[in-house]
């Protein structure tokens, strides 16, 4: 790329795989070695010591406090905030209100816009609440709804299949991170195996229930971030791995695990070894043929039995159905994982809201579904063209665009320092009324004990097209305007002066 700042530009560079068959540890030491070449500790950056200020950002071992002058609570650790969490925060140091959102362009948002849509059905738009609904619901979520996701799956993935999901395989929860902490709540002293980069709640959940040993896997962008179950099948033998944790669609790097690889991954359920999979974004497959709009991607379709295969599969009305205020979501699994997740339901977040569960009931009706799908996923594959050929004018190509998700992940590695890295570009955009997140929050590292700089997601940033093409635009506009001021006024405007706390109430984050 070139900005007209001169020819000492950083160029991009790539991890050179060593010889032989590497391990995870290897590919990871070469992801980081390459990282760290043309940059500094993050002690010498003022946007990284501000991110190192937040309670329970601080490398491991050091106290956890907001201000060391401040009497602390006993026995209280902070578990540092999830990406969305930390930028909100930082907006509104910024000037960023939920009253008046509409003056930012969000492409850090993690969820999709909620409005209508051109060729999808009408939007839910009243709730009725029988008295019966007035009482609390099972912490396994209300029989009517978990009948409805059995089915919605059999019809989806599993026609013809022997072994069918009943409401006995479905648990209801207020939420996908409910979901996945009362999974991690009922998993024993196992090591867990997890990618980078991924969903950034998994650092906190390996943080929070430390009976699950974290074991990283660095995903290798010259394999498209593609998962290696071959070396997975490696690792499960050499490390005594037991629980395999992923999104699928891929958060952040819009990627998926499809076909004959999906299906060797579910078989390791059959092996010895549970498989976790984040499927939020299955919907959201972005065809290149006509006839291929429609279809989504599950696990359940490779499962051969739906109560011994040790598959469990997390997803929801929050991404698929556009409704992230409803927090109605659900585990698929086996019967005995169900009646399990019932009890560390009753202790962790007490089941889901009961009339938003009744009134999910007819939008998982199969012709419901077949309709708001094909519209998504039209709808998406244009706003993500769109955005692609906009940073495409600013000579920020992307080098793996998404097939699926509605995220970008934007490497900066080409833009000269201190530009080039996620913390700094947030910070930033975050003058121009602009939010995105950083690349370093997908890096689950719940130690916290690497040099930000050496992270391997230190240079990306991940912009989402959630937001309506208005809202996409404005943000595009500001990092136009970023670049702008770096051709004419050179390097030393960015990198400092930034607001270091919000000034006046605090409203609360939205996730």
């Amino acid at each position: 790329m070139s900005l007209g700042l001169g020819s000492d530009t950083p160029q991009l560079r790539t991890p050179q795989p060593g010889s032989g068959i590497s391990t995870p540890s290897q590919k990871f030491a070469d992801i980081v070695r390459d990282v760290m070449r043309h940059h500094k500790h993050e002690k010498e950056s003022e946007a990284h010591q501000i991110y190192r200020q937040v309670p329970g950002h601080q490398p491991k071992g050091l106290p956890q406090l907001v201000d060391p002058e401040e009497e602390t609570v006993p026995g209280i650790e902070h578990p540092g905030s999830t990406g969305v969490i930390y930028c909100s925060d930082r907006a509104m140091a910024n000037g960023f209100s939920y009253t008046s959102s509409h003056e930012w362009s969000n492409l850090g948002q993690g969820a999709p816009e909620v409005g209508p849509i051109p060729g999808a059905p009408e939007r839910p738009n009243t709730i009725q609440m029988p008295l019966d609904s007035l009482e609390y619901a099972p912490t396994t979520g209300v029989k009517v709804l978990r009948e409805a996701v059995a089915k919605l799956y059999n019809h989806t993935y599993r026609q013809g299949k022997q072994s069918q999901y009943t409401y006995e395989n479905v648990c209801i929860v207020p939420g996908g991170r409910s979901g996945l902490s009362r999974v991690a709540a009922v998993i024993g002293d196992v090591y867990t195996s997890y990618q980078i980069p991924d969903y950034t709640a998994y650092d906190q959940v390996l943080s929070a229930f430390r009976r699950l040993v974290p074991v990283p896997t660095a995903l290798d962008p010259k394999n498209k971030y593609r998962l290696d179950i071959e070396q997975t099948k490696r690792d499960i033998r050499t490390q005594g791995l037991q629980v395999i944790l992923a999104s699928n669609p891929r958060n952040p790097t819009g990627q998926v695990i499809r076909g004959n690889d999906l299906k060797e991954l579910v078989a390791l359920g059959r092996e010895g070894t549970t498989v976790v999979l984040d499927e939020f974004y299955s919907w959201y497959i972005y065809p290149d043929r006509a006839e291929d709009y429609g279809k989504s991607i599950s696990s359940a379709k490779y499962v051969n039995d739906v109560d011994k295969d040790s598959v469990v599969i997390i997803d929801g009305l929050t991404k698929n159905w556009r409704l992230p205020g409803w927090r109605v979501c659900w585990v698929v699994g086996p019967k005995n994982l169900i009646t399990a997740l019932s009890q560390s339901g009753s202790f962790l977040d007490g089941g889901a809201n009961h009339p938003m569960q009744l009134a999910a009931v007819p939008l998982l009706d199969p012709a419901y579904v077949a309709i708001e799908k094909v519209a998504l996923q039209r709808h998406f594959k244009k706003k993500r063209d769109h955005i692609l050929a906009r940073l495409h004018e600013l000579h920020l190509d992307v080098e793996i665009p998404p097939t699926s998700t509605f995220y970008i992940w934007l490497n900066l590695d080409k833009l000269p320092p201190p530009l080039n890295n996620g913390l700094t570009f947030f910070e930033e955009l975050l003058k121009e009324k602009t939010i995105v997140i950083p690349g370093i929050f997908f890096d689950i590292n719940p130690a916290h004990r690497r040099n930000l700089f050496n992270s391997p997601c230190h240079n990306f940033v991940r912009l989402s097209f959630g937001p309506p093409l208005d809202d996409l635009d404005r943000g595009v506009d500001a990092i136009a305007n970023v670049l702008k001021k770096a051709r004419k006024s050179g390097m030393q405007a960015f990198g400092h002066s930034y607001k270091k706390s919000i000034e006046g109430p605090i409203e609360p984050a939205h996730v």
